[in-house]
């Protein structure tokens, strides 16, 4: 069975003016650059009269080696975004305006391929070998998979706050 620790977990929640499709497009290809297969989970849209209210959950996996791989997991949910337009440099252009909340959280996956399960012997052999062989590996990709996740809620953030001086 794959064992599977929460590292790090956070969110960001911001509102004001953005281009949902930019954003979008933005997280995804940010994730797909740091070498992560994105898998979408989730994509739900519900029109109300406050606003259109949109729902979506992303896993988010890298392979680091044949033992560990990273998961990060990434739930968006917008509300109240309603269509505006903005004056930029004398021109009018199509933007949303809304609230937006993402939340991400940091897994690290030990044996997903699952090659320590055939025998109870191998799986005490691969507790003695996370907790005493390769702790120290453990604790480095730990560090490195919350360091990603904050950059990636980072770079959201920054784009959010550009977005919203255009």
């Amino acid at each position: 069975m794959v064992e599977k620790d929460n590292v790090f977990a956070t969110k960001i929640k911001q509102s004001g003016i953005f281009d949902f499709k930019d954003f979008y497009r933005f997280a995804y290809e940010w994730l797909d650059g740091e070498g992560y297969d994105v898998a979408e989970g989730k994509y739900s849209e519900k029109i109300s009269p406050g606003g259109k209210e949109i729902e979506i959950e992303w896993e988010a996996k890298r392979k680091i080696s044949d033992y560990f791989r990273f998961v990060a997991k990434v739930r968006w949910r917008i509300t109240g975004m309603k269509d505006v337009e903005v004056q930029k440099n004398g021109e009018k252009i199509n933007m949303n305006k809304g609230t937006v909340e993402i939340r991400s959280k940091g897994v690290l996956e030990k044996d997903y391929e699952h090659r320590w399960e055939d025998n109870p012997f191998l799986k005490f052999l691969r507790g003695v070998y996370d907790r005493y062989i390769i702790r120290a590996r453990i604790d480095q990709y730990e560090t490195k998979l919350i360091e990603e996740v904050d950059e990636f809620i980072g770079q959201c953030k920054a784009f959010l706050a550009m977005e919203a001086q255009r």
